[in-house]
């Protein structure tokens, strides 16, 4: 810590010691313009003192207006205006000053010392940045010998060109942005610091495999989070790592930076605030009650049995084909939950007649259908595995409940029902139809 206060310090000296040199310089090269060249020796008889009124008051001024407090290499509009501001009010000075010296100097200088004195002090802080943005493009800063990401930045807008700004000068981030995309038509085709323009979302997949992108910067502080989630379920099928901006108010308060950026959630995907449950609100229906978890130990249905376990069931039968699965989840809530009456039992829901056999033996209340094959390449191998199991092994656990009067029957839903369309997405669509079907029937007969 104190060696970067010593580096800030000794950065700062620097610049106040060229501010006075610019100053000075800017006071003899416009006497000099305005006096072709050869300076009255009467004005100069006054010049210590002009110059000593001079430099005291740009330097209040330059403090001031925060000359010495900017990161230059991230200068922008704001600090050039204040440059501007600084040197406007240090030539006002100057004239108030010729005004009360004896000998006035002629009109010109004031002019020329004011223009001089913007070249100077803007331009050096102003070729500083420049001068590093030119040594970081061509990785002259001590970056490492090789880039370890490729970036793409969606988002051609003010946001997304401060990112830029930052891997172009920041020596310690070796990443490359190699490309925008923005929807604006007007964008495409140019470029941002060198780096092209080169198409809205619908191109994203393509030039993400065109520039070998690895990582993805979502730099669209200002649509809503239902847009967000479009670009982003485009962008997840790069598989490269994504980072978006959390909100707005970075954006506003001007704290666009790497560190800023967040890895998408999840949460990120829904295009909507998440849902928040209150499991024991949800689980205290199933308190005193016979509770049948079918694929109770599968990774939902296994979890479904935790949480029905902590809610003081009557009784909790698990029901699952898989012995390892099964078993697994039996020693954990007999382990944590002592005193649950807890029954585990092996069997496929495709046999109808071992389902009719549990529902007439232990007539659950509940009954939390979870067992169904899930894994989506394989079953894209094997759909008609996939129908028999998750298709008539449904309907064989809904007929058991309906004909043994369970009271509730909760349908798990086919959690890789997922785009594009596949056999998940098929079955799910079909066993709605059949609970529907089931519905209208039920209701017919009474």
């Amino acid at each position: 810590m104190t060696k970067e206060r010593s580096q800030i310090l000794i950065r700062k000296t620097c610049l106040v010691a060229f501010d006075i040199l610019s100053v000075i310089i800017a006071f003899f090269l416009s006497s000099i313009i305005a006096y072709n060249g050869h300076i009255e020796l009467s004005f100069l008889r006054y010049s210590y003192y002009l110059l000593s009124g001079l430099i005291i008051s740009s330097l209040i001024f330059f403090v001031l207006l925060r000359l010495y407090d900017s990161l230059w290499r991230y200068a922008s509009v704001n600090e050039l205006l204040n440059v501007i501001i600084a040197s406007f009010l240090s030539t006002i000075v100057y004239c108030i000053l010729c005004t009360i010296c004896p000998v006035t100097p002629p009109i010109s200088t004031v002019f020329l010392y004011l223009l001089i004195l913007l070249m100077l002090v803007g331009g050096a802080r102003f070729g500083y940045r420049f001068l590093r943005l030119y040594a970081s493009r061509h990785h002259l800063l001590g970056r490492g010998e090789h880039i370890e990401s490729r970036v793409m930045i969606i988002g051609a807008g003010s946001a997304g060109e401060k990112i830029l700004r930052e891997t172009l000068v920041t020596p310690k981030i070796n990443k490359e942005v190699v490309c925008f995309i923005d929807d604006d038509l007007s964008k495409k085709g140019r470029r941002i610091h060198n780096v092209p323009v080169v198409g809205g979302r619908n191109e994203i997949l393509q030039q993400a495999e065109k520039y070998h992108v690895d990582e993805i910067y979502i730099a669209l502080p200002s649509i809503d989070d239902k847009e967000v989630s479009e670009v982003l379920n485009i962008c997840k099928e790069t598989k490269c790592k994504l980072k978006k901006l959390p909100g707005i108010y970075q954006f506003l308060n001007d704290e666009i930076t790497l560190e800023k950026l967040k890895d998408v959630e999840v949460q990120d995907l829904l295009g909507r605030n998440p849902i928040k449950v209150n499991l024991e609100e949800i689980m205290g229906y199933v308190q005193d009650k016979v509770v049948m978890v079918t694929g109770g130990g599968g990774s939902i249905g296994s979890e479904l049995c935790r949480q029905i376990a902590k809610s003081h069931p009557k009784q909790l039968i698990i029901v699952d084909i898989y012995e390892n699965n099964a078993y697994d989840i039996q020693l954990e809530l007999q382990r944590k939950y002592p005193k649950l009456n807890l029954e585990t039992m092996i069997a496929s829901v495709r046999d109808q007649n071992k389902i009719n056999d549990l529902f007439a033996y232990y007539h659950p209340d509940i009954v939390y259908h979870a067992a169904a094959h899930k894994h989506v390449p394989l079953m894209e191998d094997a759909p008609h595995e996939a129908i028999k199991n998750n298709v008539f092994g449904t309907l064989n656990v809904a007929k058991a409940a309906d004909q043994y009067g369970v009271k509730k029957f909760i349908l798990i839903s086919i959690d890789k029902a997922v785009n594009p369309t596949n056999i998940m997405v098929i079955q799910k669509d079909y066993v709605k139809w059949l609970f529907n079907h089931l519905i209208r029937n039920q209701k017919q007969n009474l």
